[in-house]
């Protein structure tokens, strides 16, 4: 319960993260589009309320698709459009695996680096990533197909913190140094989602991962070790984050009168601008200002 406690925090608003969707409206005054979510919502009588999008029913689905859009891409689409992330940062094709029709296949070989400044095991394991309007983060992590629900064995799984996680286990063999730069992997992933369920299973997501190639590594289980998954769980609340993506604020924050709704502009919103970390500064920063500096170039 501890860790749930951490994985509901809105670091933003210094509150837990909201539903921000009427799915679950009918079970209650807790339940509402602004409420927020706390752990007996989910530990309590309606424990199984928040499911993957491959256990919702098809009505479910539907409603989530017509309201918000939602729809989730098949790992092997995820892998792909991951390859070419890849492929721009080592300057060369199938690093971790090579594509099949609709699927791939993992080369278990050692991941070699290129022999020049900045493209170390350890550059590439901190080097940031973000995934945009995140959903459940299967481009981030590949625990399951999100849209089969079909479990990936650990040594086949694609996602952009997976392939973090396979170098610092191919590269690091004394368990507290593992520790360290798992963390670190950690920290370089970055996702922001609308709907609180989605925050929840895309931060819930990340921090399996890191235990499951932990067992692989190790096999023994991480879960004994609370006070380590709690700082994964803290990074993960301010990492994963709730926003709207178009405003850049919490969703629906803006109140009566907001300027930046009225005429568009991103920078004059009432809303509550969104705040993501910075690990290496050791500071909290807008993301805002990250997205206005780099259309002005800075």
């Amino acid at each position: 319960v501890n860790l749930l406690k951490i994985l509901l925090v809105d670091r933003t608003t210094r509150k837990n993260i909201i539903w921000a969707t009427d799915a679950y409206a009918a079970l209650g005054n807790q339940y509402q589009n602004d409420s927020q979510i706390i752990p007996s919502c989910i530990t309590g009588l309606f424990g199984n309320v928040i499911k993957p999008r491959c256990d919702k029913t098809r009505s479910e689905q539907s409603e989530r698709i017509r309201d918000k859009a939602e729809v989730f891409t098949p790992s092997w689409v995820c892998n792909c459009q991951n390859n070419l992330v890849d492929h721009a940062w080592f300057g060369r094709n199938d690093v971790f695996n090579t594509e099949t029709e609709k699927g791939w296949v993992t080369h278990y070989e050692k991941v070699t680096f290129p022999n020049e400044k900045g493209k170390s095991w350890q550059d590439y394991v901190k080097e940031n990533r973000l995934e945009i309007t995140c959903g459940e983060a299967p481009y981030l992590a590949s625990r399951y197909d999100t849209v089969t629900g079909k479990v990936i064995p650990v040594k086949d799984r694609i996602g952009l913190l997976d392939r973090k996680l396979r170098i610092v286990c191919e590269n690091v063999e004394e368990e507290n140094e593992w520790l360290t730069w798992a963390k670190r992997a950690v920290q370089s992933v970055y996702g922001f989602e609308w709907q609180g369920d989605n925050v929840l299973l895309a931060r819930e997501n990340l921090l399996f991962t890191v235990m499951d190639f932990y067992k692989e590594k190790f096999h023994k289980s991480l879960a004994k070790n609370i006070k380590y998954l709690s700082e994964i769980a803290r990074v993960l609340s301010w990492n994963i984050w709730q926003m709207d993506g178009l405003k850049f604020v919490v969703p629906n924050s803006c109140h009566d009168g907001c300027e930046g709704c009225a005429k568009r502009d991103l920078g004059k919103h009432n809303g509550i601008y969104c705040r993501i970390y910075d690990w290496p500064a050791n500071r909290s920063i807008e993301f805002y200002s990250l997205y206005k500096g780099a259309k002005n170039g800075d």
